[in-house]
C-alpha cells in the first residue's frame, strides 16, 4: 500500500513498485483523483484519510492482506501540521497492526544533531516515532534531504531562485553542506527498503555520490540551464525572514516553502549508516547532482507519470506551478491560441527569467492561479 499515492514521490514511487513485479494498492484521501494518473488501470484503490483513525481501518479492510505499507504522508505547510502528523502516523500505524502489516516504509529527511531544529525536520522525527506501536509492524525510516527531479519542491525552489534572480543572493547558510539525492536514486531504495531480508528495520540515510552546498546548486541548476548568474554574498539574513517572504517570491505554495527553507539552516548530511552496505548500487550506479539537475531541466512535455521516460521528468499529475515561469507562460499560450501557432510559442523560451517570471506572475494573478501564500 502507497499512502500518499497522488504526490510527487508516491506517483512515482508506484510506478516502480509495479516495475518491480509487485501488487499495488494506491491510497489517498482524495480517491476519485487517483484516476488521473496513468497506472490506475493497474492498481486496487482506496479512500484512506490517515488523519481520520476509522478512515485508516476502513482502507486496510477494504484493502485486503497488506505486506508493506510506504508513509508519505505530511501536512508540511499547513498551520498546526506538526501535531496532526503525529496524529496521522499514530492512526495509520495502529491501524496496519490490526491488519496484521509486517513493515512500513517511512520516507523523512535528514535529522541533524541539533537542539534547536525547525518545525519541519523535528517533526520529521515525530512523525517516524508515532510509526512505532507495541507489537506493531518494524518500521523502516529513509532519510533523505532535497531530492532533485522536476516536480519536486525543493527542486522548483531551486530552479524558480536561479531563473528569477540575475544575482544570486549568498547568505551565510547557503555554504551550508548538503547531500542531494536524484530522484530515481530515492526510488530504488524505497523499492529495496520492502525486503526485510536485505534492509533490517532501522533508521537508513540515502543520498546521492557527492556532498554539495545550496550555494553549488544554484549554480550547478545555472550551468544546466544555460543561464548566466551572478553570485553574491549577503549577511544578516536568516532562513526565518527568507521563509517568510518565499510564498510572494516564488510561485511555490507559501507554507509548503517557507517549512523547507527554515531546514537549510543546518547542514544536511546523511549519517555514515546508510544502505550502502545492505543494498547494491542503482545500475549504473547514483546519479550524481550535475547530471540529476540536467536531467530535470531537459524534462520534455508533461506526461502520465508511468510513461516518463526518466523519472526526473515532469509528469502530467505534478503541480501546475512545476515546471518554470516559460513553460507554464507556453501552456497558457496554448489554451488561448489556435493550434496553427502552437509550434512558434517555443520562442517563449527565449524570453529572459526574469521577464517570464514578471508576466508568469501577472497572468496568474489575473486568472486566480497563483499558488496559495502562507506567512506563518
Amino acid at each position: 500500500m502507497v499512502t500518499g499515492a497522488t504526490g510527487y514521490i508516491g506517483s512515482r514511487l508506484v510506478t516502480a513498485l509495479l516495475s518491480d513485479g509487485h501488487d499495488v494498492v494506491a491510497a489517498s484521501r482524495h480517491p476519485d483523483r487517483l484516476a488521473d494518473f496513468g497506472w490506475s488501470d493497474r492498481v486496487s484503490t482506496v479512500a484512506l484519510d490517515a488523519h481520520d483513525a476509522g478512515s485508516a481501518r476502513a482502507a486496510f479492510d477494504q484493502a485486503g492482506p497488506i505486506d508493506v505499507v510506504y508513509y508519505l504522508v505530511h501536512g508540511i505547510g499547513q498551520p498546526g501540521f506538526r501535531e496532526a502528523d503525529n496524529r496521522a502516523a499514530a492512526n495509520v500505524a495502529s491501524a496496519a497492526k490490526a491488519a496484521g502489516v509486517r513493515r512500513i516504509v517511512y520516507l523523512g529527511g535528514f535529522v541533524p544533531d541539533d537542539d534547536s531544529l525547525s518545525e519541519h525536520l523535528t517533526s520529521r522525527a515525530e512523525v517516524a516515532a508515532a510509526l512505532h506501536v507495541d507489537g506493531g509492524p518494524d518500521v523502516v525510516w529513509l532519510g533523505a534531504a532535497i531530492v532533485i527531479g522536476a516536480g519536486s519542491t525543493s527542486f522548483e525552489m531551486l530552479r524558480y531562485v536561479a531563473d528569477r534572480f540575475l544575482l544570486l543572493p549568498m547568505p551565510d547558510w547557503s555554504a551550508n553542506p548538503i547531500d542531494p539525492i536524484s530522484v530515481r536514486d530515492a526510488l530504488y531504495y524505497l523499492v529495496a527498503a520492502a525486503d526485510a531480508d536485505t534492509v533490517p528495520a532501522g533508521n537508513y540515510d540515502i543520498c546521492g555520490p557527492e556532498t554539495t552546498t545550496y550555494g553549488d546548486l544554484l549554480r550547478t541548476y545555472a550551468k544546466a540551464a544555460g543561464i548566466w548568474r551572478t553570485p553574491v554574498a549577503v549577511h544578516g539574513i536568516d532562513t526565518g525572514l527568507v521563509s517568510k517572504v518565499t510564498g510572494i517570491i516564488l510561485p511555490v505554495p507559501g507554507g509548503l516553502a517557507g517549512d523547507l527553507v527554515e531546514s537549510l539552516d543546518y547542514p544536511m548530511m546523511a549519517s555514515e549508516d546508510g544502505l550502502l552496505e545492505r543494498v547494491p548500487e542503482p545500475p549504473g550506479g547514483r546519479i550524481g547532482v550535475e547530471d540529476a539537475i540536467r536531467r530535470s531541466v531537459t524534462s520534455p512535455r508533461r506526461r502520465p507519470v508511468d510513461e516518463l521516460a526518466d523519472p526526473h521528468h515532469l509528469a502530467d499529475t505534478d503541480p501546475d506551478w512545476a515546471g518554470g515561469d516559460a513553460l507554464r507562460l507556453r501552456r497558457l499560450a496554448c489554451a488561448v491560441t489556435p493550434s496553427v501557432v502552437h509550434p512558434v510559442l517555443g520562442l517563449i523560451d527565449e524570453i529572459p527569467g526574469p521577464v517570464a517570471a514578471a508576466v508568469r506572475t501577472g497572468v496568474d494573478t489575473v486568472l486566480g492561479l497563483v499558488p496559495k501564500v502562507g506567512l506563518a
